[in-house]
């Protein structure tokens, strides 16, 4: 009898780790395919709190890649411009917009901008992150401790890659740019 409550309190312990696990994985669903991202609520809470309710509320779906630079990263989530199937849709000021919801405080921590990392994109203000992020195509050291990281891409980086680039002497400007087509807790 006690080795079966053993094993079941073994059964019980894992499924419990894999569920509180898959409660900060995110699906991104690109063109090309789905991208599987990790979240990293132990080092900036807050911002995956606000990208996880802006997601699985469906307020990413049909965000555009208002910028997107070639051996650098790619850039999104600006809700108010850059939603191609809202009325306030508006390639020319996407980027310029964010959420309803506040600005958030910095969260900088020593992750580092490596190929795949999720990070908040902010104005000058360090404290100005509220619903754009980019992923970066390749390592970006230089922005390490100045940018938010937040996650990390963990299956589906090739989609990632098919991501449509813009005019690098545009600031990476895109012109009919990809979207997001879905992005949710998995």
């Amino acid at each position: 009898m006690n080795k079966f409550l053993f094993k079941l309190l073994i059964l019980f312990f894992l499924t419990t780790t894999n569920t509180i696990g898959d409660e900060n994985k995110m699906i991104l669903k690109l063109k090309d395919g789905d991208v599987k991202i990790q979240l990293f609520p132990d080092v900036a809470p807050n911002h995956v709190e606000r990208i996880k309710k802006l997601a699985n509320d469906g307020t990413y779906n049909n965000v555009v890649f208002h910028r997107v630079i070639d051996g650098f990263m790619a850039q999104t989530g600006d809700v108010k411009f850059g939603n191609s199937s809202a009325e306030s849709f508006d390639l020319r000021r996407a980027g310029m917009g964010g959420s309803d919801l506040p600005d958030l405080k910095q969260e900088f921590n020593n992750l580092p901008h490596d190929r795949g990392t999720l990070s908040m994109a902010r104005s000058q203000d360090p404290n100005s992150a509220n619903s754009q992020f980019f992923i970066c195509f390749e390592p970006a050291p230089f922005l390490d401790r100045q940018y938010t990281v937040f996650g990390k891409v963990i299956e589906g980086m090739e989609f990632v890659d098919k991501i449509k680039r813009g005019d690098s002497n545009n600031n990476g400007s895109v012109e009919d740019p990809d979207k997001i087509i879905s992005f949710k807790s998995e």
